[in-house]
Formats: structure tokens, C-alpha cells, sequence
């Protein structure tokens, strides 16, 4: 085991040195001047030298990423913050910490003090789908799944593909219209703000059920189809046949090994809610993660793009980890030595 995880985490390291090198790469070579991508559009023509000149912009790309990797572990200062550079860049952890993604010429402000504050309010929000979205896809896809083929399991079908096939901002518009303007019983938008006259948690409803609308469809027809192969399995109608107990064939032995396969469909959700709901935040105006990676990318704040890259990369690795070792727990058969 102890192998396997080291193994597991050199590859996770490779992974992301090899993803921000890309990120990095397209940055710097997308069309326009790699200063004024940082500076944005408004800053001056003198501006835009001095930062070319604080980057030394005409080094070999190597080169150049090997500078933006030492400021990010921290190995080297960010030259961007000397007192020389006329830039008004500060940030108050200093110019060299580990985890140094520089500064957000969108806010005004270091990356890290934006994006983990981001990343916090999407967190919230995809803790709370997360949690509807598995009991009911397991709900949805163990009724289907024990009467294949019957009312039930056609019934439930129809909902899961209905609500999977409405996309996020049709079912965002048609939730404000009912529940904001037919019927005020809820805010139009998300943003945080206890000053609004609506609770924090009246103002995650809204979102939050759109996330789960178009999600648990999804994972509910999986879990369906595994469990229809499982309830197929010849140790399934053993356990019948010696009389056991409904409720403990299908919890104490159906279950557990209808959810490896989509085990990983599950943990796919997580990175979705983290960085694929820019729809979402977008029509709530909710101040998330997503909406900050989308301006982002229309700003061409390249500093945040990178920042937000590598912890977007850094949780699909890390899900990916957890779902090998959850298919060893949920699957006895599987050992790593």
C-alpha cells in the first residue's frame, strides 16, 4: 500500500508539472504581447514595457516557466515586486512563499487572495448538491434497478433523462420564474450578501437545485444499470433462495458491489461541481469559482487562468486517487502489496 501511494503521488506531481507547463505554454504564446495579456487593456504603453523588460519576456519558454515554477514553490522572489518596478504590485506574504501564484490584474489584488476565498463559496455550493445528488441518485437507481423494465423503472427513467436533458440555464430561468416571480419566496440571486434582506442559506436554494436537477439523473441511470447487472449475479439468488431478507440482500450485498463502477461516475461529479459550474454562477451571479475562471479568461487575467488551472488539475488528480482507494474497500478482491 505504502508503494502504491507513493507511486500514486509521483504521478499526481507529474501530472500537474506537466499540465501547468501546457497552461503556461498557451499563455504565453496566445495572440498579443504577453504584458499586456498581464496588465490588461488599460494600463500604459510605458507599463507594458517595464513589466516586458521585469519578464524578460525574450528568454527561451524553458526558460521562462522555470522562472514562474520557482516563484511558485517559493525557490526564487517574484521580480514583479520589487520596489523598482513601478508596477504597485504587493502582496502582503512577500515576494518568494511557497504557493506564490502572483498577482490578479483583474481584482487588484494577489491571486490567493482571491481565488481561495472563491473557491470556498463553490466549495459550499457543491458540498450541498454533492450530498442531495448521492442519496437520491442511489434512491432513484435502486428502485429502478430491482424492477427492471417495470412501472416504476420506466417512470424513474423518464424523470432522470428529463432532468438530465434541460440544460443548467433553462432550468435556472424557469426556477426564478416560479419561485422569485410568480411566487417571491426566494432571492433571484446568490451573492452572499446578509445585507441583501435574505438569509445565506434562502440564497443557496436556487443554485443548489440546479446543480442537482441536471446531475442526478446522470449518476441515477448509472447506478441503475450496474445494479441491474448485479442483481443478475448467481450470489444474489442464492441469498434469496436461503430466505434471506430482502432489505439485507440488497444492503448487505447488492449494493456494495452495484456502486464500483459507478463509484467513479460519483467522483467525476465532484470535479464537475468545482470547476464546470460557470453556468450556475453565472445566472445566480453567485461569486464562486467557475464565475471567477470565466472572467478570468475574457479579462486575460493570466495569472489567475494559471492559478485556477492547476487547482482544477490538482482535485481531478486527487478524486482520482481517492476512487483507487475506494474501489479497495468497496472491492476486497482488489490488493495492492
Amino acid at each position: 500500500m505504502t508503494r502504491f501511494l507513493c507511486n500514486r503521488l509521483i504521478m499526481m506531481m507529474v501530472t500537474m508539472l506537466c499540465a501547468s507547463f501546457l497552461v503556461f505554454a498557451v499563455c504565453e504564446f496566445s495572440p498579443g504581447s504577453v504584458a499586456r495579456k498581464s496588465l490588461g487593456p488599460f494600463a500604459t504603453q510605458q507599463q507594458v514595457d517595464l513589466l516586458f523588460k521585469k519578464l524578460r519576456a525574450t528568454d527561451p519558454l524553458p526558460v521562462r516557466y522555470s522562472r514562474w515554477l520557482g516563484v511558485l514553490l517559493g525557490l526564487i522572489p517574484d521580480p514583479l515586486q520589487a520596489p523598482d518596478s513601478g508596477l504597485n504590485f504587493n502582496d502582503p506574504r512577500g515576494a518568494q512563499y511557497f504557493g506564490n501564484f502572483g498577482y490578479s490584474t483583474l481584482n487588484k489584488l494577489p491571486v490567493n487572495d482571491v481565488i481561495w476565498d472563491r473557491l470556498k463559496h463553490t466549495a459550499v455550493l457543491a458540498g450541498l448538491a454533492f450530498a442531495l445528488i448521492v442519496p437520491l441518485s442511489i434512491i432513484f437507481g435502486i428502485l429502478s434497478g430491482l424492477k427492471e423494465g417495470g412501472a416504476l423503472d420506466r417512470f424513474l427513467s423518464v424523470i432522470c433523462v428529463t432532468f438530465t436533458s434541460i440544460p443548467e440555464f433553462a432550468s435556472g430561468v424557469f426556477l426564478v420564474t416560479l419561485f422569485v416571480i410568480l411566487w417571491p419566496l426566494l432571492p433571484g440571486t446568490s451573492q452572499l450578501d446578509p445585507g441583501s434582506g435574505w438569509s445565506i442559506p434562502s440564497q443557496l436554494v436556487l443554485p443548489v437545485a440546479v446543480l442537482v436537477i441536471y446531475d442526478f439523473g446522470y449518476v441515477a441511470r448509472m447506478i441503475r444499470v450496474s445494479m441491474i447487472g448485479v442483481m443478475e449475479r448467481p450470489f444474489i439468488r442464492t441469498a434469496v433462495l436461503k430466505g434471506m431478507d430482502t432489505r439485507q440482500v440488497i444492503f448487505g450485498h447488492a449494493l456494495r458491489n452495484a456502486m464500483i463502477a459507478p463509484f467513479t461516475v460519483l467522483l467525476l461529479q465532484i470535479n464537475f461541481l468545482v470547476s464546470g459550474v460557470v453556468v450556475t454562477e453565472l445566472v445566480f451571479a453567485y461569486p464562486g469559482f467557475g464565475r471567477l475562471l470565466l472572467d478570468a479568461s475574457l479579462f486575460g487575467d493570466i495569472a489567475t487562468l494559471e492559478a485556477a488551472t492547476l487547482v482544477t488539475v490538482a482535485i481531478a488528480v486527487t478524486t482520482q486517487l481517492v476512487g483507487d482507494l475506494g474501489y479497495m474497500l468497496l472491492d476486497p478482491r482488489i490488493r495492492v502489496k
